[in-house]
This record gives structure tokens, sequence and C-alpha cells, in this order.
């Protein structure tokens, strides 16, 4: 028989069965799976199917789909409790990813990312309402970054292994495949049987929620969502296509990234509980601002691949702030929200990824650099916006507007 504890309750139990303990293992079970899908794509697409610039837009868009229909989630949730629907997705992402090798083509490899696609959307939504349910508003920054950090850590060990042994032991890409979807598997269903049903002390909305003074939290999703869509279609694209990376490179280029977010991602969760999240995003955006005009430089000023590189690096550790907005709209939330909230945000993120990889591809085959170009104007908007956040932000204070308007009514 399933057993229910609350939050409070669990204190008792040993620490691995404790809810930071099953957050901390679900962390390091999604990126495996999904890193290791992600490391090797680029090569994969190309080498199996001869995929252009156009065809990799394509293949993103139907990746964020499920992104744009995570608001699903709000739904099966009146049926299935938010942890069983996370690790239940987390076995669709890593059963999808072990046999993604199998589908060579074009219909094959857009029909298993779909699906791989389903498993790894509604597991973010349902794990970051997860987070900021189990996590104290106090602890969330600190703790947020702890977790990027573990999951980080995870991923470097699949990327030492691809890195180490890709050459070495001629591995192919379905061996890589299958071992990294079948590591995520076996995680999540250890992860049913260990662990009881936590239950929060706020029981959640099971509807839509639409709230008009979360409308910059909203804002803020929408902008992410579309500027990410550019790093993450395009700039390892970028190193495959113009400099020729092979697999093992794109890996090391990987494992940089990982080094570098498990040493600052818990930092970057200090400085947001200390700094707050309006200096935090700020920093973040003008980062990715300089990064993305610079990315248009290795096109327009023919920089070498040191820069790219370099570039590559920067602009991964840059979005590790984003963890700020998750402790943004803890700290503005009625906690019955969070659920239903973070179904909403996710499919509002999404919203320019369904259509934005596919026309960008095309404008890639025209001018790489004015995808680029593009982007730091995505990231100058969302910085106007970050602006807006109040320096401590709760309920009744959501913007700067809100407290002028409370002096005003004064």
């Amino acid at each position: 028989m399933r057993q229910f504890i609350t939050l409070e309750a669990a204190k008792a139990l040993p620490f691995w069965r404790r809810p930071v303990a099953l957050l901390f293992l679900m962390a390091l079970a999604m990126p495996v799976a999904f890193n290791t899908w992600s490391a090797l794509l680029n090569n994969f697409v190309i080498e199996a199917a001869q995929f252009d610039g156009s065809d990799i837009g394509l293949l993103h868009t139907v990746r964020e789909i499920p992104g744009f229909l995570a608001v699903g989630v709000i739904a099966i949730i009146i049926f299935v409790r938010e942890q069983v629907l996370g690790l239940v997705s987390l076995v669709l992402l890593g059963a999808a990813t072990a046999v993604t090798a199998w589908f060579p083509s074009m219909s094959g490899i857009l029909t298993i990312t779909m699906l791989s696609s389903i498993g790894f959307h509604y597991y973010e939504t349902v794990n970051q309402s997860l987070q900021l349910q189990w996590l104290k508003i106090e602890d969330a920054p600190r703790m947020i970054g702890w977790l990027m950090a573990a999951g980080s850590a995870a991923t470097l060990l699949a990327y030492v292994a691809i890195m180490t042994l890709w050459d070495t032991l001629g591995l192919s890409y379905n061996i890589v495949y299958l071992t990294g979807g079948g590591i995520t598997v076996a995680v999540a269903l250890f992860a049913m049987l260990a662990y009881p049903q936590f239950e929060a002390p706020h029981p959640q909305v099971k509807k839509m929620v639409l709230r008009r003074r979360y409308w910059l939290y909203y804002a803020l999703q929408f902008m992410s969502g579309a500027r990410r869509q550019i790093f993450v279609v395009f700039a390892g694209f970028m190193m495959v296509e113009r400099f020729g990376f092979d697999v093992h490179q794109i890996t090391l280029l990987f494992l940089i990234n990982l080094v570098a977010n498990m040493i600052f991602a818990p930092l970057m969760g200090r400085a947001v509980g200390y700094f707050g999240e309006r200096r935090a995003l700020g920093v973040e955006y003008v980062g990715l601002i300089l990064v993305f005009l610079s990315y248009g430089g290795v096109y327009y000023l023919g920089w070498g691949v040191v820069v790219a590189a370099v570039l590559y690096v920067l602009d991964h550790m840059f979005f590790a702030l984003a963890l700020a907005l998750k402790t943004y709209f803890q700290k503005i939330a009625d906690p019955g929200d969070i659920a239903p909230t973070a179904a909403v945000a996710f499919t509002i993120n999404h919203i320019a990824a369904v259509f934005l990889p596919v026309l960008l591809g095309l404008l890639w085959l025209v001018s790489p650099a004015a995808v680029f170009f593009l982007a730091a104007g995505m990231a100058a908007v969302s910085l106007a916006l970050a602006m807006l956040i109040p320096r401590h932000p709760m309920p009744g204070n959501e913007t700067i507007f809100t407290r002028r308007l409370a002096a005003v009514a004064e």
C-alpha cells in the first residue's frame, strides 16, 4: 500500500528518504538522458539524416510542442499525483532516449523526439512545482542552485565517458543512447518504489490559473523561452556546421559547461538570495546581450573557434541565473497557485518555441549572424522587464508599479 506522509512528518525519515533527497535524485536522473541526447544530437542528425539548418529548426519546433501543451498537466494532476507524474515522465524520457538511434530517418527522429519531449517537459513542469512547494522560501535559491549543480555532476560523468571512450572503444550512437536512457529509467523506477508520497501543506488548485498580478512573471517566461531557443537550437549547431566539431569535441564543450555549472550554480543561488531577483536577472540579461552580439561577430568579423567556444560556455553560465525567475514567482504566488501556474508558465515559455526554431532555421540559411542579433534584442527586452521587479517581491508587491500605486492610494 502506498504510504502518504506530510512534509513535517518526513523530517523523521532517514535523510535519503526525505523530500529534498528525492529532488536531488530526480535532479541526477533527468540530465543523464536529456544531455546524452543533446550531446550526440547535432552529429547524429547530420550523419544519419543529412540535416541542414532548416531541418534542425523543424526538429526543435517538434521538440517544443509538448512544452507548449504543458498546461495539460493541470488536467492530469486531477487524477495523478504530481510526484507520480514526475517519475512516470522521467521513465518516458529515458525510454525514448534509449531507442533514439533505432530511428535514423527524418520521420523516425521527429517521432522519437516528440515522445522524449513529452517526458522531459511534463517532468520539468512538475519538478518546478515540487521544488517550490517542498523548499522553504528562504532556502529555495540556495537549494535550487545545489540541485542544478547535482544535475551537472551526474551529466559530467556521462560526458567524460563519451569523450574518453567514443573513439577508444569505437562506441556507437545506439550504445550511448541505450546507456544514458536506461540509467534514467532505472533511477526513476527506484524512486517510485523507495519513496513515500509526500503531502505539501497547501493543496494545489487543479484548474487553469491566470492572474493579472502575475503578468510580469508571464512576460519574463515568454521572453526566456524565445531567447533560449536560439541558444539551444543554433549555438551548438554552429559549432558543428561552421567549425566541424566531432562528437568528442562537442562533448568536451559540454563538459566544460558542466564543471562551470557545478562551481557557479550554488554561488549563483546564494547571489540570488543575497542580491535579489532583479539584480541577478539584470546581470544575466546584460551578459546575454554581449554574448549574442559576439556570436554575430563570429560570422561578420571571422572570429575563430576559440572565441566561439568561450562564448558558448559564457552563454550557458548566464542561463544558470534563470533560477531567479522561479524564486521570484515563489515569493509573489498564492501557495495553492504553484502547480497550475507552473504548467501555465511552461506553456507561455514555449509559445515562441513552437514556431521560432523553424522560422529562424530559414533565416539561418540566409544569415546566421542575424539569428544571434535577434537574440540580443530579445535579451534587451528581457532586461527592461526585469527592471520592473521590486527589491522585495511579495503578494501585493509584484512589480515596481504596484508599490507606486499603493503609495498614491495612501
